[in-house]
């Protein structure tokens, strides 16, 4: 299957804002877990709560060093998403970097608006410092809204005076919620995500509250402090430009930024691994990184 017939398929299974909530959330978790299904056989997952009906989910395979922690956000534009449809990609992070996952079912809009979700995930990194697991032995990881939860994690951090990670990675992070870029509109053929869809994220999420706010919009914040950060994104995405400001951005503040530019790749397409080779490749990456980064 080349990339347009794989784009064609996702699009059509893209998430529509006519329909409910409840339905479009069932949707797009059973296309999900269909599209990862050769990750292998389902791990055990063992669920623990951490505090205000958030629930997280460690995911181990035998490769997995116990005292090796990947804090993972999902996807899903805070409004869908959850563990469940991403232990797929889960389990392959896991392998990749010999490493426990514990993942985070964070609140969703519209039923909890921002900045519940930042809060969840501040939450759930106390928690596991608090069970034992010391901050230079976890590397957040998170993928699109989880990759922004992941900036907004270490921003929190930074300002509460919680000890930071040594590093954090984010796959194609939603960085702007202006979505300022021109690459919304150059690149709307190329991905799979659409301009009403993002604008819909915007309102359901934020409810009326400023796009600008650093929380919302990880490009507006002082980044000044931030641990060693890992991006990657793709230059067939919508965010492409966005996240390009945010990584010169992050640079000029003296924040160390590895930036993997995955040429012709579109949003997500580590989601995808089971149908392109770059998305095998890219967590192969993110394995290496946090190997390197909880080896020292």
């Amino acid at each position: 299957m080349d990339h347009d017939e794989l784009l064609e398929i996702i699009r059509s299974h893209a998430p529509d804002a006519n329909k409910p909530i409840a339905v479009v959330r069932k949707e797009f978790s059973a296309f999900y877990t269909g599209v990862q299904e050769g990750a292998g056989e389902l791990p055990v997952l063992e669920r623990v709560a951490i505090g205000g009906g958030v629930q997280g989910f460690w995911i181990s395979v035998p490769a997995s060093a116990p005292d090796r922690t990947v804090l993972f956000f999902h996807g899903g534009g805070f409004t869908i998403g959850s563990t469940a449809d991403h232990v797929g990609l889960c389990m392959r992070i896991a392998h990749a970097a010999r490493a426990r996952v514990f993942s985070v079912d964070y609140r969703l809009a519209p039923e909890h608006l921002f900045p519940s979700a930042v809060a969840d995930a501040v939450v759930a990194y106390r928690w596991l410092i608090s069970h034992g697991y010391p901050p230079h032995r976890i590397v957040p990881v998170g993928i699109s809204a989880g990759g922004t939860l992941v900036l907004d994690l270490l921003l929190s951090a930074r300002d509460q005076r919680i000890l930071l990670p040594p590093a954090a990675v984010c796959m194609s992070p939603v960085i702007d919620m202006m979505f300022a870029g021109e690459s919304v509109t150059k690149n709307q053929d190329n991905d799979w995500v659409s301009a009403a869809r993002l604008y819909a994220i915007r309102t359901m999420y934020l409810a009326g509250h400023d796009p600008a706010d650093p929380l919302a919009s990880p490009v507006c914040a002082d980044l000044r402090g931030l641990p060693r950060l890992y991006i990657q994104a793709g230059t067939h995405e919508m965010l492409i430009d966005d996240i390009t400001v945010f990584v010169k951005k992050a640079r000029w503040a003296g924040v160390p930024v590895l930036f993997e530019l995955w040429r012709d790749m579109f949003h997500c397409w580590q989601v995808f691994a089971d149908h392109v080779p770059e998305g095998k490749e890219a967590i192969d990456h993110i394995g290496a990184f946090v190997q390197n980064v909880l080896s020292r």
